[in-house]
């Protein structure tokens, strides 16, 4: 049986059509809402955080932690509310908070599967990385960025050859255009510090662009190794079976049914194999709810849920992206629809 502690998300929470063994409603001291619960048997607790005073304050969930077990609470987050910011969640996730959402199919899916750290861990990498800027009320030391190119509100974060790799799992999945769309995003803030790397093809040569180079899997060392200016290089792996290059890789997988069969065919064990990588659902069309069910079936989350996009045009979701993976910080204050969030379960 569950528990409901709500507030403000009182009416939404109210229509949550789960077994409940009890619910309360209010404003509450940390310490109350420990006393009234830790003698108190529950499989699971939806928190609606706006029921904590001070819940804008990390030391509220670290008192929180001591008294409760937080892996049993879900916290519901206040859209658009200053904690729904990278900073302030991997400051939760450090002291052990992995399940947060802002919207009831959100809940739902975490009553089924809850996070555990691997769901959440390029939060908190997001978090750090930008640490250096300010993020919501989180403000910290500004290194001094007068001879860094292009700076504007959307600051990207300076690292030093960050290699990414992307992987085609179902056949064709888009690895080289979407490449192709990052890259050009990145560059009107690193300019020429962004190459894109292509293996043992060479469709990059159809863009015209002198920092997307086409290579074979004998000289990709040499070629990443040449790219001495490079901040940040991006991969399309397509064959070559060496991941120890890249620093980290995303898997790219087109949910089409005819997509998704020929992969099942060729590989079976394919889904246990990437369990627990970043995997990204690329030219998708599926809903939220669609997502939840693949993910089910497929016994992994999804990274990212990316659209069929123009490649002609500017893609306000490739910042998204961007920002999910900690190479762009968004805007502070930006409005975001529901679709473009920075995390696992804010996602389309």
């Amino acid at each position: 049986m569950n528990v409901i502690v709500a507030n403000e998300k009182q009416n939404l929470l109210s229509n949550l059509d789960i077994d409940i063994i009890k619910s309360i409603s209010g404003s509450y001291d940390t310490n109350e809402i420990i006393e009234m619960f830790k003698n108190f048997f529950y499989s699971r607790m939806i928190l609606d955080v706006t029921a904590l005073k001070d819940y804008s304050n990390v030391e509220t969930y670290k008192k929180l932690k001591n008294g409760l077990d937080v892996e049993k609470i879900i916290f519901f987050l206040p859209e658009g509310s200053k904690i729904c910011t990278s900073n302030f969640l991997a400051q939760l996730i450090s002291i052990g908070i992995y399940n947060f959402t802002t919207n009831i199919e959100g809940i739902k899916y975490l009553l089924k599967k809850p996070n555990t750290y691997k769901d959440v861990e390029h939060i908190e990498k997001l978090g750090m990385a930008s640490s250096e800027n300010t993020v919501g009320n989180f403000s910290t030391n500004q290194p001094n960025q007068s001879n860094q190119p292009n700076q504007s509100s959307n600051q990207s974060i300076g690292r030093k050859n960050r290699i990414i790799g992307f992987r085609n799992v179902t056949e064709h999945a888009g690895a080289t255009t979407l490449i192709y769309m990052l890259k050009k995003e990145l560059a009107k803030e690193l300019g020429e510090k962004v190459v894109g790397i292509e293996v043992n093809s060479r469709d990059f040569q159809v863009f015209n662009d002198k920092n997307l180079i086409s290579t074979t899997q004998a000289e990709l060392k040499n070629t990443i190794a040449n790219q001495k200016n490079a901040q940040i290089i991006l991969v399309d792996l397509n064959n070559d079976t060496d991941d120890a290059v890249c620093q980290e890789i995303i898997y790219l997988i087109e949910p089409s049914i005819i997509k998704l069969n020929k992969l099942i065919r060729k590989n079976k064990m394919i889904f246990s194999k990437i369990k627990g990588k970043r995997v990204m659902l690329n030219k998708s069309l599926l809903s939220n709810k669609d997502v939840n069910d693949f993910e089910y079936e497929a016994g992994f989350k999804v990274f990212y849920n990316m659209p069929p996009l123009d490649d002609r045009k500017q893609n306000a979701i490739i910042n998204d992206f961007l920002s999910r993976i900690g190479l762009l910080n968004q805007p502070i204050g930006e409005k975001k629809d529901n679709s473009n969030k920075i995390f696992g379960l804010f996602r389309r």
